[in-house]
């Protein structure tokens, strides 16, 4: 072989080889275009919200970090799977996003034979935030504690109702858990939403409810209700004077309902993880934790693992409550 020859196979082989490296690398040239177009936010409940307003407290600060326009889509029904299935079945390109309720996310797969979706279909992007609930009840209740409660609700099983938004819902679920881990008896009374809920506790027919702080926070303030504790890792900044569950003496109980963003299962892992350090960054500007705490809940973001170790947590224990409650979706 003369030496043009050999030069020019040398040339062949260096460039078949560079080319046999992009083609292994992908992912790389992916994320490092990412994200080439808007990227929509898929909520699954209505404007107004836990849920909605968690998307939108991402999704102004999410683009001007990423040079993007990010959209918020409200797409409800069918108890959240509308949204899910959605998303599942959307491009693999981090450019849809589930904002997924824990409510959802979590009961849904215990509750439903059937679903257009499974968890595998989704990949976590991150936690964004969560909300914490108040144990309330009517005043008749003789109890000013939460060690009170306890210890009355026992001594008298059976005269207490409790009222939720609805079976399966995470009041109903919430509570059912609250029952089991403190050995008391209550009647479960479901309705549709809070709304209803609230006037039959305070007009003292049903006498506690688990729920969020917006919906029992004025009616604490005028003393129409009782707040035991809150059911989150710290105190609620507009009820400051309300202990914690821990703190008013009952461990290894916690409810809190969370937010995080999903992907469908197959985005290249480094797009995700592109997109989850720039929602960190989003969710950790100073703006954005002063507007959530305006809007009544607290920022929190988790890595995808340590999300998928939430989900995983949650779900042992709330799939244990179902069961042992026989709670059956509306």
């Amino acid at each position: 072989m003369n030496p043009i020859n050999r030069r020019q196979l040398h040339i062949t082989l260096a460039t078949v080889a560079a080319l046999a490296g992009l083609a292994a690398s992908p992912v790389w040239a992916q994320a490092d275009a990412y994200p080439s177009k808007p990227i929509t936010l898929v909520v699954p409940n209505p404007p107004g919200g836990l849920v909605d307003t968690s998307a939108r407290l991402v999704s102004e600060p999410l683009a001007r970090l990423i040079g993007q326009s990010v959209v918020v889509d409200n797409k409800p029904g069918g108890s959240g799977n509308l949204a899910y299935s959605l998303v599942a079945r959307s491009p693999k390109d981090g450019h849809t996003v589930l904002v997924s309720y824990s409510g959802y996310h979590i009961a849904n797969p215990v509750l439903m034979d059937k679903l257009p979706w499974e968890l595998k279909d989704l990949t976590p992007v991150g936690l964004i935030t969560v909300a914490t609930n108040v144990i309330a009840v009517h005043p008749s209740v003789p109890a000013n504690t939460l060690k009170e409660f306890i210890a009355w609700a026992k001594q008298n099983p059976g005269k207490l109702n409790y009222a939720s938004q609805g079976n399966g819902s995470v009041s109903h679920i919430g509570t059912e858990i609250f029952k089991q881990q403190t050995g008391i008896e209550m009647t479960h009374v479901p309705y549709k939403g809070s709304g209803q809920a609230i006037q039959d506790v305070l007009a003292g027919q049903v006498q506690v409810f688990i729920t969020t702080p917006p919906s029992v926070m004025g009616h604490v303030l005028s003393g129409k209700l009782k707040a035991l504790a809150v059911t989150g890792k710290t105190r609620h900044h507009q009820l400051p004077q309300v202990p914690t569950v821990t703190e008013a003496g009952l461990s290894g109980f916690e409810l809190e309902s969370w937010v995080a963003l999903y992907v469908a299962s197959g985005t290249p892992k480094d797009v995700v993880q592109k997109l989850s350090a720039e929602v960190k960054r989003s969710m950790e500007l100073p703006e954005t934790k002063q507007r959530a705490e305006l809007a009544g809940v607290e920022v929190r973001y988790l890595t995808p693992d340590n999300t998928t170790k939430l989900l995983e947590r949650d779900t042992a224990s709330w799939t244990k409550a179902i069961k042992a409650g026989n709670i059956k979706f509306d």
